[in-house]
């Protein structure tokens, strides 16, 4: 039998989505938990997000630089856009597009770096819905998901009536059971809610001034209202096990970024001045480095120039004395 192309390219990642989703369902089940339950495979989805998400934390990092770096070069970046500004010509497109690449290139930026935690958990979430889709069949996955737990996972349920291999849509064509589309429902909205809560604390409370006077700015405006739309529009589609895994991710996401908002905020934003306030409410705000210096010139005069003149007269007049 003829293997898919994408079967091939996730083969890799679904064996280790295998191997700590299952490392994970035996760690609950040593603590107790019935391996066959619902909940047992819904805390071993959730452990599966803290380990991936605990090793897409140097990413993560790396994102919060580019952000900054972003910040940096905004002015340099809105100068080019008021240049060409009213310029539709195809010259003009392409000068303003090659200048823009070549700032990008001098500076070190990506533009797209906000997106590449998400971008590189995607395969995850289609590994994971793999994982689920064979496991419903009675299959067994491609490494440690033998047959047995592959059974285990296809048949559990959360309350004893929802599958975790169930989908929102495939529940409401199939007339039910109605507990799958509340439990969806309430996950899409969840889902929706969290990711446009994110955003919105980093639109709101993290961006300087002149960011918020980019055109990016306005660009990131969009996106805030559209990229949580996806949640309503695909969740649906996704069996109620990818959907916690998404959910779950989404609230570390939120704990992650206002973790950052409230510690490393953007300098000159709204979260960078509330934070300034509780230091300096706690007694703790540190100078900056240029005070020490700027504290110590008056006293160089006290001692050299304010005194030379002083010295030199009364020398001249002891002189004419003599």
């Amino acid at each position: 039998m003829e293997i898919p192309l994408i079967d091939t390219i996730l083969w890799p990642i679904k064996w280790v989505v295998e191997l700590i989703l299952v490392a994970w369902h035996y760690v609950w089940t040593f603590v107790g938990l019935d391996p066959a339950a619902g909940l047992t495979w819904v805390l071993s989805i959730v452990g599966l997000v803290l380990v991936v998400r605990a090793a897409l934390i140097p990413i993560f990092v790396r994102q919060i630089k580019s952000q900054r770096k972003m910040l940096e070069v905004a002015p340099q970046l809105k100068k080019i856009q008021d240049k060409y500004r009213g310029k539709k010509d195809q010259f003009s497109r392409e000068a303003m597009s090659r200048e823009t690449m070549e700032l990008y290139r001098k500076t070190g930026t990506n533009p797209l770096a906000s997106c590449l935690p998400l971008l590189l958990q995607m395969p995850i979430f289609f590994s994971l819905f793999s994982v689920l889709n064979n496991a419903q069949k009675g299959q067994a996955g491609v490494g440690p998901l033998d047959a047995n737990l592959g059974k285990q996972f296809g048949d559990a349920t959360l309350f004893g009536v929802a599958p975790l291999h169930d989908t929102f849509i495939g529940s409401f064509n199939a007339g039910g059971p109605w507990q799958v589309m509340l439990i969806a429902g309430l996950m899409v909205v969840l889902m929706t809610a969290s990711q446009f809560y994110t955003q919105l604390q980093i639109m709101a409370k993290n961006q300087s001034p002149e960011a918020k006077a980019s055109p990016m700015y306005r660009q990131q405006r969009i996106l805030l209202y559209i990229l949580p739309l996806v949640f309503v529009f695909s969740g649906v589609a996704f069996p109620l096990g990818v959907m916690f895994y998404w959910l779950t991710s989404n609230f570390w996401t939120m704990g992650q970024q206002f973790l950052v908002i409230r510690n490393m905020p953007t300098p000159g934003s709204e979260a960078a001045k509330a934070r300034e306030a509780r230091l300096a409410k706690k007694g703790k705000l540190e100078p900056t480095k240029g005070a020490p210096a700027i504290e110590t010139i008056p006293e160089a005069p006290k001692t050299t120039q304010r005194q030379q003149p002083v010295n030199k007269n009364r020398a001249k007049k002891q002189g004419d004395k003599k």
